[in-house]
């Protein structure tokens, strides 16, 4: 068994010991005089989301070493730990990453990290190895990290230490022209499976609605929305947006709707080309999957058994028009109001899936995104509304719209700025003030007038510029 500490390339010297430094120094930003933010990632305690996750000592390991998800059967021992989003002093492109653990041979860990560009848009997930930094082609203000860890049936991985530092953005938080998302005709297979559990958790229920990816670049967080696909028929004309819940078929490192500067592995695809369907179309890699078996079908997604029958009308496997809606930062489901009802069980509607939508965001399982404010919704807001120390109501009112429309990360905007932020910030003004605030992402001088109105509202200084303290009382529902 050998230890193994896994730390990105460091492009300055004081950021070895940045890293090196006790946990508890970690939780505090490091130095101005190295601009550089170090922090430990968690691996107990709140905001933790542990699939087959066992805490050893100081470590963690896999619960049990024989446990697979649903789709990924006959690939070894799998688990999965997910930290709580980290907020960042300063904005990044590039984060650095040091994982401490113990490998035994046939077992492995690995770390990704994903960078949040708006109140629900997210990078995908990114390797953070020995070698290879995770760097993005634009500012995020928080970061999240995520384990995998393999065994092989038999023996286990253990870590017991996630160091990360960010290094200060080198350009401007700016709105960032969003690309038309990408779109395949990929193979489509019913994924079934009732009662096993998915990559982030899912236990499979029957008629599930859910799809699975062959990466992990795209798995939503258990009951999020964060990664959704937009799939259609071509043969009824049914459509339906759906979450990633899954890892497969066959492959767990086949993200090909990226392209190939990017894409994990099989580079010498076309983007949008699944390995499965080369390996059985064209006896790509052999006519085998990652794992050595001959591909059987050219599958390129699974559906749970509701997106594949009920949503889509689906009797048999066949193909499908996808898009990947986070291609392009598209928000699962809408969120953009001229105005924000009062919601309460038994309400219906768009705006109660912004509501559930926004509620998963936030860690809260509304019992899904179907637009019914039922039982389990309500349970949800409440758990929101202590969480941010509103009075648990259960019911959606302009306090509680705001709270949820302004969470997130608190950059400062003024007069001048973009991007996804001000779009989140006018958000919660138009529910704060009761009137539209044009949700457009240009801080203009309209903008700065329902600032300057809801500081005077909420008994703050009204300079028009959103700081530490505007943002509290947003998020406080004030």
């Amino acid at each position: 068994m050998k230890l193994r500490s896994s730390l990105g390339v460091l492009a300055i010297a004081s950021l070895a010991t940045a890293l090196a430094t006790p946990a508890s120094a970690l939780a505090t930003p490091a130095t101005a005089a190295t601009g550089v933010e170090s922090w430990q990632a968690a691996l107990t305690g709140a905001g933790v989301d542990r699939v087959n996750v066992a805490t050893e000592g100081q470590s963690v390991s896999l619960a049990n070493p024989t446990f697979h998800p649903a789709a990924a059967a006959g690939t070894g021992g799998y688990a999965l730990l997910t930290a709580a989003a980290h907020q960042l002093g300063h904005a990044t492109e590039t984060v650095r990453a040091n994982v401490v653990s113990r490998t035994p041979a046939g077992t492995g860990v690995q770390l990704d990290v994903r960078g949040q560009t708006g109140q629900s848009s997210w990078t995908e997930w990114t390797p953070a190895d020995a070698a290879h930094p995770a760097r993005w082609d634009r500012p995020v203000t928080a970061v999240q990290a995520r384990l995998t860890l393999t065994s092989n049936g038999q023996q286990k991985p253990s870590v017991s230490a996630v160091s990360l530092a960010a290094d200060p953005a080198l350009t401007k938080l700016a709105a960032v022209p969003a690309a038309a998302p990408v779109t395949s005709t990929v193979f489509a297979t019913r994924e079934g499976l009732v009662g096993g559990t998915t990559s982030n958790g899912h236990v499979i229920t029957s008629n599930d609605h859910f799809v699975a990816l062959p990466s992990g670049r795209g798995l939503s967080p258990k009951g999020t929305t964060t990664y959704s696909v937009h799939i259609c028929n071509p043969g009824n004309g049914k459509c339906v947006t759906a979450p990633v819940w899954d890892v497969g078929p066959w492959n767990t490192k086949d993200d090909y709707w990226n392209p190939a500067s990017q894409r994990q592995s099989w580079t010498d695809l076309p983007q949008g080309k699944p390995e499965a369907q080369a390996a059985y179309q064209n006896g790509y890699n052999g006519g085998h999957d990652q794992f050595g078996r001959k591909v059987s079908n050219p599958a390129g997604i699974d559906l749970a058994d509701g997106t594949f029958r009920s949503d889509l009308g689906l009797a048999d496997n066949g193909w499908v028009n996808v898009t990947y809606l986070w291609t392009s930062g598209t928000p699962a489901v809408n969120i953009d109001f001229a105005s924000y009802q009062s919601l309460t069980t038994g309400s219906t509607g768009d705006q109660v899936k912004a509501v559930q939508f926004l509620l998963a965001q936030q860690g809260h399982d509304p019992g899904g995104q179907d637009g019914v404010f039922g039982a389990n919704t309500a349970t949800a807001v409440k758990q929101f509304q202590t969480a941010v120390g509103l009075s648990a109501s259960g019911s959606v009112d302009s306090h509680t719209w705001t709270a949820l429309l302004s969470a997130g990360s608190t950059p400062q905007l003024q007069q001048g700025s973009g991007g996804d932020d001000v779009k989140r910030l006018q958000r919660a003004l138009t529910a704060a003030l009761g009137r539209t605030v044009g949700i457009d992402g240009d801080f203009g001088s309209g903008t700065a007038t329902a600032v300057r109105n809801y500081q005077t509202a909420a008994g703050l200084s009204s300079d028009g510029i959103v700081g530490p303290n505007t943002w509290s009382a947003l998020q406080h529902g004030h």
